[in-house]
């Protein structure tokens, strides 16, 4: 396979101390630190400083949002902690405003590995809340949306333009989600791929799956807790929550898998890309489809190629993988092989409106025009025209697990040499 690399939304930069997010101690300290900086949605959507750049704001500038102190540890009565900061069902709770996530601490160049120092690791030195708040060097980042405050969007506005980017003349705005990727670098991408999923995933849970009871945000967002649970819930007459046994939680921070899959033919010349329904113009991909229950990722793969488009494959080979956030998937790439003189389908469940084999040189032309990959994601399911001077077809940008593999492809940087798959497959029984 070709050599591992960074995709658009992975490799993040941050330490997410996830040991530390148990304790409101530890929390409640780094969350009013000068160094703070919060990443804002708004339903789905960052704020940003410009294009390509998320704006980050301070813990004062957000404060209107955020409520008062403790903002962990929340006890029955607003400003109080809760007495038992141990007990499972109040490890850093929170029950009172708007649901906060920690993402993890940007840590400085000197104590980073790349800068030759350790980082913060559940060592003796960072297991104890207090000590390890004096010891973290860098930027500690945090997340909301700021829809689910409950605020006129009048007021969140005017709360955004006290900022102090804004007051400093920075313009800031609202961006479509999905236009992120084509903007912004690897940076800014790992933190909003793993803001937006855990901002998504605290909206999608706000009721427990045991018995129906809200829920309340535990251990800087990463877990939920079921309100039956609070040491002050009157459960008077209720049977049990069965969350209140084990983990104590039902609804864990998820990630979807998802197989992207180019299917290779027996030259090793060809690739197999179609066009689904949703893409009105001429865009060809990769095909991709959800893993279910009771499946291996290879399992996958052969089971979507044979559903959407009546094509056996085998040698399923993996390529990398990618974080996805709209709202919450992993998709993982894959190669295959197929045989490129069975008839291709696209009557089977619906989900293409064309599927075909493309041959090197076809999709190396596309690759090396302008607008080859050019694709606004804002606009899918829009019927488009073919306008003059453009490719006869387009194919996924490079920030995407798809453009990837057939770059990778097309470009020869992974080799696919020609095979007898009637002779391979006879080897492995499969004939």
């Amino acid at each position: 396979m070709a050599e591992q690399r960074t995709m658009m939304f992975s490799g993040s930069p941050l330490n997410r101390l996830s040991w530390l997010r148990t304790s409101s101690v530890f929390l409640n300290s780094i969350i009013t630190s000068p160094s703070a900086r919060w990443v804002l949605f708004k339903s789905g959507n960052p704020l940003m400083a410009s294009k390509t750049t998320l704006a980050f704001l301070s813990t004062k500038d957000v404060g209107s949002f955020i409520g008062e102190a403790p903002y962990f540890g929340q006890g029955k009565d607003s400003g109080l902690l809760t007495e038992k900061e141990q007990v499972p069902a109040t490890e850093a709770l929170r029950h009172k405003g708007i649901r906060i996530v920690f993402l993890g601490l940007h840590e400085t160049a000197s104590a980073s590995l790349a800068g030759g120092g350790t980082g913060a690791l559940p060592s003796s030195e960072f297991t104890d809340p207090e000590k390890a708040t004096e010891k973290i060097e860098g930027t500690p980042y945090f997340a909301i949306d700021v829809a689910d405050s409950g605020l006129e969007d009048s007021a969140i506005e005017a709360t955004v333009n006290e900022s102090e980017q804004a007051k400093a003349g920075t313009a800031l705005t609202w961006l479509d989600a999905r236009s992120f990727m084509t903007n912004s670098d690897l940076f800014y991408g790992a933190i909003f791929s793993e803001a937006r999923s855990m901002i998504d995933w605290n909206f999608r849970n706000k009721f427990c799956a045991g018995c129906g009871s809200p829920t309340f945000s535990l251990w800087g967002g990463w877990k939920l807790g079921c309100s039956s649970l609070m040491p002050w819930a009157d459960n008077t007459g209720r049977k049990s929550c069965p969350s209140g046994k084990g983990l104590h939680n039902y609804a864990h921070p998820r990630s979807d898998p998802v197989v992207i899959m180019l299917a290779v033919d027996e030259t090793g010349e060809k690739i197999l890309m179609g066009q689904n329904n949703r893409f009105k113009g001429q865009f060809y991909s990769a095909l991709a489809g959800f893993i279910e229950p009771g499946e291996t990722f290879e399992d996958a793969v052969k089971r979507e190629m044979w559903e959407e488009a009546g094509v056996k494959v085998r040698d399923v080979q993996y390529h990398s993988g990618q974080p996805w956030p709209f709202p919450a998937s992993i998709m993982c790439g894959f190669y295959s092989r197929a045989d490129s003189s069975k008839p291709v389908r696209t009557d089977l469940d619906n989900e293409l409106a064309d599927a075909r084999w493309f041959v090197r040189e076809d999709v190396l032309s596309v690759l090396n025009h302008a607008h080859g990959s050019r694709i606004d994601l804002t606009r899918v399911g829009e019927a488009t025209e073919q306008k003059e001077g453009e490719p006869p077809f387009k194919v996924p940008p490079p920030t995407t697990i798809a453009g990837n593999l057939i770059r990778d492809w097309a470009h020869g940087r992974i080799k696919f040499p020609p095979v007898n798959l009637n002779v391979e497959a006879s080897k492995k029984g499969n004939l």
